[in-house]
């Protein structure tokens, strides 16, 4: 049985987005939100944008002047998880090539990054980032997509 809360879910489509619908989206940060076993109810905004976008806001809210592929606001209290992840799909789609990686896989794993940062995840510190990757590793196993932090000979 799931040990993760209610889940509203909105997709917004600001740029053209991979073949994928809304209910894929949801599979993979219910995945994320089960790894965490996060039990509060979560509310989530998953935003695909453009590059110009992605550039504004990394470099509004993070004084970082380019585009990024994941951003994630986030706002937590004591009952309830509320977020904004926003994906630059231009960016993702230029990793998934050089990555040698599928879109949609590498968009699994964006989407699955950004629920653990609305969950209060982050990789800042060693530690907290081996939790994080490792969580992330377990979510994206559920859909067969390999650890994206290993090394490929």
């Amino acid at each position: 049985m799931s040990t993760a809360g209610l889940l509203h879910l909105s997709v917004q489509v600001a740029s053209r987005r991979p073949t994928f619908d809304r209910a894929q989206i949801r599979r993979w940060v219910r995945s994320a939100l089960e790894v965490a076993k996060e039990a509060r109810s979560t509310q989530l905004v998953v935003r695909f944008c453009d590059t110009a976008e992605a550039r504004k806001l990394n470099r509004q809210f993070r004084s970082r002047d380019y585009a990024t592929n994941v951003l994630t606001f986030a706002e937590q209290d004591s009952d309830l998880v509320s977020a904004d992840i926003v994906l630059c799909v231009p960016v993702l789609e230029r990793e998934a090539r050089a990555q040698d990686k599928s879109v949609k896989s590498h968009t699994a794993h964006l989407v699955i990054h950004g629920t653990l940062h609305a969950l209060g995840y982050d990789h800042e510190r060693p530690g907290m980032a081996r939790q994080m990757e490792a969580l992330e590793v377990e979510a994206l196993a559920r859909f067969s997509i390999s650890d994206p932090y290993r090394e490929t000979a």
